[in-house]
């Protein structure tokens, strides 16, 4: 027997929604104001003060905005409800969202190392840069790491992956400013390499950032299973559940920052079928107020003979 009652506590869950959109859309603006204003503060006072290492900080900064607005759509849509071709709802969004920032961190990176190659392949040409460039590697510093610690701060407070994902993205924008800056130092005190030098390690943080982000959200996308330590606290609820005698098979997949699970509980194999319904359904409704669950399809088997009831009872 399986049984999917719709959820009891709607209302709660609705509000909790509601209050995550809310606050991604909110959290995300605030990025989107700081990387708008850094990106092109970066960009053309490094083009101007001939700084590589600048420039390829404000293209990060600029990925930074890009990313933005698919956060922005992605939060949007995962908060809608189920419908009739998305009958487990639209949280992966979440994760498609991660995947796609992944996918733009990568190509950003990559193409921040192929350009300090080249430039490294012809030191002679490289130029002194004008000090005004140190003065915005540290603003944009500054800012950025002010930005990871808000971002961070309302992502726990959601739980929301992607928000997770999007705040390290603020925290890889102000380690490579350090790096710049660095860089920057180091090529105004009389060592003109280190500025396209910083650039390539920019470059190199970057793209692993896209990989570590991309490779965990292709993993969600394929059904990853949650962590075995959360596996066993559902399996818990299930068996604190009265007339709960046994609980086998607990199976887990993501559904954005969500779960999609499965069990099979034991009952009494002599309670009629309403009861052994009853006892369902009240484990599943337990599982869902405790745990980040989406939805638990619950197998009755008899506690006698567990994932044997659809063979012939021998009298």
């Amino acid at each position: 027997m399986r049984y999917s009652e719709p959820r009891d506590d709607r209302e709660h869950s609705t509000h909790s929604a509601a209050q995550r959109a809310v606050a991604s859309a909110r959290s995300t603006w605030v990025s989107v104001v700081v990387n708008l204003v850094l990106s092109g503060l970066q960009i053309v006072i490094g083009l101007l003060a001939r700084s590589q290492g600048l420039v390829a900080d404000g293209l990060h900064s600029l990925s930074d905005l890009v990313a933005d607005f698919v956060v922005l759509f992605a939060s949007r849509h995962s908060q809608k409800d189920a419908d009739q071709e998305h009958p487990y709802g639209h949280q992966r969004f979440e994760t498609a969202a991660s995947l796609a920032l992944g996918a733009l961190l990568l190509m950003v990176g990559v193409g921040m190392v192929w350009s300090a190659v080249v430039k490294l392949q012809t030191p002679e040409a490289i130029p002194v840069a004008h000090p005004v460039a140190l003065w915005v590697a540290l603003t944009a510093l500054v800012a950025k790491e002010l930005l990871f610690r808000y971002m961070l701060r309302v992502a726990k407070a959601v739980k929301s992956s992607m928000l997770v994902a999007n705040a390290w993205h603020a925290r890889s924008d102000a380690a490579s400013s350090l790096v710049v800056s660095l860089g920057l130092l180091g090529n105004l005190a009389g060592f003109p390499l280190l500025d396209p030098i910083a650039a390539l390690i920019v470059g190199l943080m970057v793209s692993r950032m896209g990989w570590i982000f991309g490779w965990d959200a292709l993993h969600d996308l394929v059904d990853h299973a949650i962590d075995q330590e959360e596996v066993q606290a559902i399996r818990d609820t299930l068996l604190s559940t009265p007339g709960v005698l046994g609980v086998h098979e607990v199976r887990t997949r993501k559904m954005g920052d969500m779960v999609l699970a499965d069990a099979h509980i034991e009952v009494d194999a002599l309670l009629t079928v309403e009861a052994g319904h009853a006892i369902a359904v009240r484990a599943r409704a337990a599982v869902l107020a405790r745990h980040r669950v989406l939805n638990l399809f619950t197998h009755v088997d008899p506690a006698q003979r567990p994932d044997k009831d659809h063979e012939p009872v021998v009298p």
